[in-house]
């Protein structure tokens, strides 16, 4: 898991093959300016989601993992709270490959606040839990194969 802020997204280009591509992409567009829904970038291989994450409380948000795509969560509209565990000290649960995802309730150990300007970066390593908030908060959500 990575906590940065947006202007220091280069630093990371190196961790995998697609994050230039990301790093140009923050660069050349106005996230807010983009519409709800899924903008391809590269194909099922690198795209982002632009949704309105609807308010959770700690007990409600839950833990989630994924196999084969790497989350990049960017708040646009206002920050939120999100719960992280190494997916290591997750409890078992069942792999749903239709969505690329595992869900374990909620889990967390730590929990990180966001803001507008900065990003998360989950790797399929991390337990997340996001969008603990008290309002919704449009964010993107980049998802890079991993």
């Amino acid at each position: 898991m990575i906590l940065d802020t947006i202007e220091n997204f280069d630093r990371y280009v190196g961790l995998n093959p697609l994050f230039p591509r990301v790093a140009q992409f923050l660069a050349s567009t106005n996230l807010s300016e983009l519409s709800k829904g899924r903008h391809d970038i590269c194909g099922d291989d690198l795209f982002v989601n632009i949704t309105d994450a609807q308010p959770k409380t700690r007990e409600q948000a839950q833990a989630e993992t994924h196999n084969k795509m790497i989350d990049i969560q960017v708040p646009i509209s206002g920050g939120e709270t999100h719960g992280w565990m190494p997916r290591a000290d997750l409890p078992a649960a069942t792999y749903d490959a239709s969505v690329d995802m595992t869900l374990y309730g909620p889990v967390a150990q730590t929990y990180l606040q966001i803001q507008p300007g900065q990003f998360l970066i989950y790797f399929p390593t991390d337990g997340h839990a996001p969008a603990i908030t008290d309002v919704a908060v449009r964010k993107a959500i980049f998802k890079v194969k991993a």
